[in-house]
């Protein structure tokens, strides 16, 4: 079968007086027929290809699926009178969301099945579930296109009937004032941003509905929700690199709304409550890794702002939790998650042990206020996810729950993690990288590696543990994450680094942490490859036009490949506010930049790596033509005969397929993707 190639229509794009021809910009009109039918061609040119691994595609599938516990269930939070679990059912795709009052003795009544309203449906996603404070009333979002754009119902928990009212073009977010009679939630202009925030009575027709907010700046979008302490409502409004925040009570909806602090550039800052002051974690001061203050609620300007936990140079502070007396800290050092306990009392303070060289904790769901007791996370690249209760007076910890691996062939000790520093090519920077094998695996030329790559939004990729995973690693398999500037793996400067006119720097750790593993002889070039999802999509999209020969295979997810284009169009989603992110092409200088290193303006005739590219055709944050408009260029310009395929899920958006095992279809032909190619060298 011959492998598709898209019809050429020449469209001249000029800016700055710089004119780029770009032949496959009509790909881009989604209504298109002629459209439909190359993504179609594609679909069908991949399936053709792949065709000798449809065994080993199904192979996989079973075996990643069979280590997941058919009915499972989350474990158990106690909140507002009654215990919350959501859980599966073997054979069903989508979850059930239940409680039991008071005890988990009592019986249990269903909140919401989602495989009933899913029924018939090839793509669906519930947003959100919240229960009113009376805990009479549930609202639900839900989003059956993949577009995320989510319609909000309501739902008689007493009766369980459905309610008349319906809300539709949400962000899927409801937060309930204490009355059980008002809701906040969002809307999304045409752009798919996040802009205004309305009241709603329940019982009224939504087009009455009061619109409380409205963010006009279009590098900012909005998010409503509750504190802690459920006192207050808080409207927050945030770019990249600023925030405000508004409040009123929670007990009073037409209250006035006050702001803590108004906007400032390169001020963010994020607030809890407790008691009669508001706790605020913030970069202001020049507090680069982030500091925490607090303020008399009625006098919250930041000129009122107490430290309470002051800046440190060499510790990125990533989150708090609050206490009756206890304060929790989610700390960065040196790339490894910490969580610091502070007795508020005493103020004597403490961290959790953990002894993995890489892993991952976080603060988990606390709802109480008063408690001894903390809920945390932790997971490394060998250890499946557990959750722990640690009582921080008498310093004692319990597991609750793991991750179970069903199966019978998972022990962990059969699995060896590393983190290693590799050397970049400034002679200074050193770059992290989280590795894992099985203790089988002989590291040698021989020997294949899926290095992993995000690098964007001071996002950092932690060293977790996958089920899915377990596939290639018993294959032989080494599977590392390159923890490279633009993450903030090593603190905000290392997210600075890599973004905006330093946004190379990103794709050349990547390049660097390649040639580290080759030259410490863990792989080699032949059997080296790269994987990224969305801006990591971009990640090994560019690294594929600097350093094509570097990797045998690259997957790339959902990528972002058409920087400049998609930055110059303010009409697709998501482009105005990410202008603090990879700069504003509208400004000469960042428009040659980026253009000096977008995948899709880069690609030239000359050898390319084998590649597997992926689209969801509904994608809201990366448009289907992006990829499309890449394939097809890579197809026309590319001199060797390495295998190229580009899928595209006709009912999916950006986080690809939904229900609880479909998505394991395409982690499957992802994995027989680079096992194919592996065998052919």
């Amino acid at each position: 079968m011959k492998a598709p190639q898209a019809k050429k229509i020449e469209k001249i794009l000029e800016t700055h007086g710089d004119r780029r021809t770009d032949h496959y910009f009509w790909l881009n009109e989604r209504e298109n027929p002629e459209v439909i039918k190359y993504l179609e061609e594609e679909n069908a040119y991949e399936e053709f290809i792949m065709k000798d691994t449809e065994e080993l595609q199904e192979e996989l599938f079973e075996e990643m699926k069979a280590r997941y516990k058919k009915d499972d269930e989350s474990l158990p939070y106690f909140f507002n009178g009654y215990w919350y679990i959501v859980r599966y059912e073997e054979g069903k795709e989508y979850p059930i969301f239940c409680r039991r009052h008071k005890s988990l003795d009592n019986s249990e009544e269903i909140v919401l099945d989602v495989n009933i309203l899913a029924e018939g449906e090839d793509f669906f996603e519930v947003g959100s579930v919240a229960v009113s404070p009376n805990n009479e009333l549930a609202s639900f979002s839900s989003d059956n296109v993949g577009r995320r754009i989510y319609t909000l119902n309501f739902k008689n928990l007493k009766t369980g009937e459905i309610l008349d009212d319906k809300i539709l073009n949400t962000t899927g977010k409801a937060v309930w004032a204490n009355d059980n009679k008002h809701i906040f939630y969002i809307r999304k202009d045409k752009s798919l941003r996040a802009f205004q925030v309305y009241r709603h009575e329940l019982g009224t027709d939504s087009s009455e509905d009061i619109l409380i907010f409205h963010e006009k700046d279009e590098t900012f979008d909005v998010n409503v929700f509750k504190t802690k302490s459920l006192k207050y409502i808080f409207i927050a409004s945030s770019s990249t690199i600023s925030d405000e925040h508004h409040f009123i009570p929670s007990d009073n909806v037409f209250a006035d709304w006050t702001v803590i602090q108004p906007r400032i550039d390169d001020l963010e800052y994020s607030v809890e409550h407790y008691e009669d002051e508001f706790y605020i974690i913030t970069n202001a001061d020049d507090a680069t890794n982030f500091k925490i203050v607090k303020t008399k609620i009625n006098n919250c300007g930041m000129e009122n702002w107490v430290d309470v936990i002051p800046h440190r140079a060499e510790v990125l502070l990533e989150g708090f939790e609050i206490f009756k007396d206890y304060l929790v800290l989610e700390e960065r050092e040196r790339g490894l998650l910490q969580i610091k306990i502070i007795d508020e009392k005493t103020q004597e303070s403490h961290y959790l042990p953990f002894s993995d060289p890489t892993y991952t904790t976080y603060i988990g769901i606390n709802l109480e206020f008063d408690t001894e007791v903390l809920r945390y996370g932790y997971t490394s690249l060998t250890q499946p996810s557990s959750t722990y209760e640690y009582n921080m007076k008498d310093k004692t910890t319990k597991l609750l729950k793991q991750q179970e691996v069903l199966g019978g062939k998972f022990i962990p000790e059969n699995y060896i993690s590393e983190r290693i520093w590799a050397d970049s090519r400034d002679g200074e920077t050193k770059i992290p990288i989280s590795l894992v094998y099985h203790k089988d695996t002989k590291k040698s030329d021989d020997t294949p590696l899926l290095l992993y790559g995000y690098g964007s939004y001071g996002h950092t990729v932690d060293a977790s543990f996958s089920n899915v995973r377990l596939s290639i690693l018993d294959r032989g398999f080494i599977y590392a994450i390159a923890h490279i500037r633009g993450g903030e793996y090593l603190g905000r400067e290392w997210y600075e680094d890599g973004k905006m006119l330093f946004k190379k720097n990103t794709f050349f750790d990547f390049i660097d942490a390649g040639k580290y593993l080759i030259k410490e002889n863990y792989t080699s070039s032949q059997h080296l490859y790269a994987m990224g999802g969305s801006a990591g999509g971009l990640l090994v999209g560019a690294v594929a036009n600097y350093e094509p020969q570097l990797f045998n295979g690259i997957v790339a997810q959902v990528p972002f490949v058409d920087v400049v284009s998609t930055m110059l169009d303010d009409t697709i989603p998501l482009t105005t506010g990410e202008y603090d992110e990879w700069g504003n092409p509208n400004d000469e200088e960042y428009y040659h930049y980026m253009k000096e290193y977008s995948p899709y303006d880069n690609v030239e005739a000359k050898d390319y790596p084998h590649m597997l590219i992926t689209t969801g055709f509904h994608d809201s944050q990366v448009q289907y033509w992006e990829p499309a408009k890449w394939t097809a260029k890579l197809r026309e310009l590319k001199t060797n005969d390495n295998i190229l395929v580009f899928k595209t899920d006709m009912s999916s958006g950006h986080g690809g397929a939904s229900g609880r095992f479909e998505s394991l279809k395409e982690d499957a032909l992802e994995y027989a993707f680079l096992l194919k190619i592996d065998k052919k060298n």
